[in-house]
């Protein structure tokens, strides 16, 4: 993921006591049967051109198309700004730091919601920071120093966002509208410096990096009770304006309520008069135009992105995993219909692990031969997709590690986290990884005919054959995308001190796995699994790690060939 800038950024290893579990602890919250029928049952592969929601973790989502690539930016730890470059809608691509916060001063902590935009042939990432205390977020801008958008970035601000004095004031979620050949930035902001009620407020911009003007309240967050952090007391919340241009018309999309909330939900303001910077010339839509549900808890910060589709775009926002007050958050896709008028239809938001058509233009080749990496020597982004939390993951000189947890993690969760081979597609195949369970107290295994991957400790369907260290055996299980099922488990009499290589084979209905020690034993000792399991014939590859810290090294796929490999037996098989 080219994320090694992001080790620095921990000092220790705090272990998982400190991060809250996807599947421990959290409420269970039942999912309504979905609106249409699954391309496939729960029990079989999903189909090429579909995918499941959440595509990633993370939130305040920006992607950007540049020709026929999309562009990601995110906050990693609320220290670092985080460039992925993807070919399909559904991934995020290969990513590289592109700016880490300073160790002190104005815009050295709390950096929120960057944004990418291209303009005047340059590319530039507003984004909201502080010096640790929130009261003091302000906006600021990167500007590329060259014409990559994978960085290098020079930061400028902050960003006039007060009152006639000129004043830096309270901003955050800062946006760009282009109108009518002028330029204008529009922000969350504080009325004061000690009222926090935010409002959406809009200045004209001198340049990419100077507003032109004082601001003007385009949009008070009290006008609905919806907009509130609670219905019954005032004082509200609007903020994560983003530009809508379609069919003539000009839409800005809010969220509302508070992202700590499940209420979080969305807001349209559309631009009715001539002058932006006339409040009287935007009108706000008296409901609502994207509400949680039980089964979607606060859903917000969402922009809408035109795939080509014609009369379909996306809209991609962040989802709270659970019901409670917190900030942990995924992201999700739902498709955007437009009335015949130009309205955006932006629906009701589907539960996780749903299939949905994949958008427009995701490629549908695929990776079926032998390959082999090492790890840290390529950037497993370059050919993998993780899911999981984004500080917990890291490459650093001795490996990639999954699973590890920083010092002082930021909203962050366990969720299985995993790679997956983008575009694998894999049957009959042995898979070989070496590892070191850094925290041995987890499992961590391969993931073999993998489908429908996505952020979540049963997240895909396919099979699971690793080694639990904290039973101390080999493991087989089956995810079906809700639920685990074990297939088969066999105690390692001897548990490996560090190092070691898994082996999974599947062939046919027949799945083995194998552990051996890379120490001082004799070659070849190993112990091994066997399972027979009929549900899922083909998929991608992949490892996944469960509440546990695993460092991979090597990793290989080779197919079988029709004729070769290992083939379990009768006497030797376990169920």
């Amino acid at each position: 993921m080219g994320l090694r800038p992001l080790r620095r950024l921990r000092t220790a290893v705090a272990r998982r006591r400190t991060v809250r579990s996807l599947h421990r602890g959290v409420p269970r919250i039942p999912a309504p049967p979905p609106a249409a029928p699954a391309p496939a049952a729960a029990d079989e592969d999903l189909p090429r051109g579909w995918f499941v929601n959440p595509i990633a973790e993370g939130a305040d989502p920006c992607v950007v198309r540049d020709g026929a690539s999309y562009l990601w930016v995110q906050s990693v730890g609320d220290r670092a700004i985080v460039i992925g470059r993807s070919d399909r809608l559904t991934s995020l691509g290969e990513r590289r730091v592109v700016w880490s916060a300073p160790p002190d001063g104005p815009f050295c902590a709390e950096v929120w919601a960057p944004e990418l935009v291209r303009l005047d042939d340059r590319w530039h990432i507003y984004f909201a920071a502080s010096d640790g205390d929130n009261r003091r977020h302000r906006t600021f801008v990167l500007v590329a120093d060259t014409d990559d958008p994978m960085g290098p970035y020079t930061v400028h601000g902050p960003l006039a966002t007060g009152d006639a004095d000129g004043e830096p004031q309270w901003a955050i979620d800062l946006t760009v509208l282009e109108h009518a050949g002028r330029r204008y930035a529009i922000w969350s902001g504080w009325p004061g410096p000690t009222d926090p009620t935010q409002h959406l407020y809009i200045a004209a911009m001198a340049s990419p990096t100077t507003l032109a003007g004082p601001r003007v309240r385009i949009s008070d967050a009290g006008d609905h009770p919806w907009e509130r952090v609670r219905a019954d007391r005032p004082g509200g919340l609007n903020e994560a304006p983003q530009v809508v241009q379609h069919a003539g018309r000009t839409f800005l999309l809010y969220s509302a309520s508070h992202a700590w909330h499940p209420t979080y939900r969305m807001g349209l303001l559309e631009l009715t008069g001539p002058d932006p910077l006339d409040a009287r010339s935007w009108r706000k839509h008296r409901e609502p135009v994207f509400d949680p549900t039980t089964a979607t808890p606060g859903v917000g910060h969402g922009m809408i992105v035109d795939t080509g589709e014609g009369d379909r775009s996306w809209l991609v926002f962040h989802r709270k995993i659970d019901d409670d007050t917190s900030f942990r958050r995924a992201i999700h896709l739902e498709p955007v219909a437009w009335d015949p008028d130009g309205w955006p239809d932006l629906g009701t938001p589907t539960p996780a692990g749903l299939p949905r058509p994949a958008p427009a233009g995701t490629p549908t080749s695929t990776v079926s031969g032998s390959r082999s990496w090492h790890f840290p020597r390529e950037p497993v982004s370059r050919a993998f997709d993780y899911y999981g939390h984004q500080q917990l993951v890291g490459e650093d000189r001795d490996g990639l590690h999954l699973g590890v947890v920083p010092e002082a993690p930021v909203n962050a969760y366990r969720s299985g986290e995993k790679v997956v081979l983008r575009d694998g597609d894999y049957s009959d195949v042995t898979v070989s990884a070496m590892l070191d369970l850094c925290d041995g107290r987890g499992a961590v295994g391969l993931l073999l005919r993998t489908t429908a991957p996505a952020v979540g400790p049963a997240a895909q369907r396919g099979y699971f054959l690793g080694y639990d260290a904290g039973a101390a055996s080999l493991v087989i299980v089956r995810t079906d995308g809700r639920a685990a099922h074990l297939l088969a488990r066999h105690p390692v009499s001897d548990p490996p001190a560090g190092r070691f290589r898994l082996v999974a084979v599947a062939l046919g209905d027949a799945l083995t796995v194998s552990l051996t020690a890379a120490d001082t034993r004799p070659a070849g000792t190993a112990t091994t699994l066997r399972a027979r399991d009929p549900h899922y014939r083909s998929g991608s590859i992949g490892v996944r790690v469960d509440d546990a810290d695993a460092c991979l090294t090597e990793l290989e796929v080779r197919p079988i060939r029709s004729g070769t490999g290992p083939q379990p037996t009768a006497e030797n098989r376990s169920t």
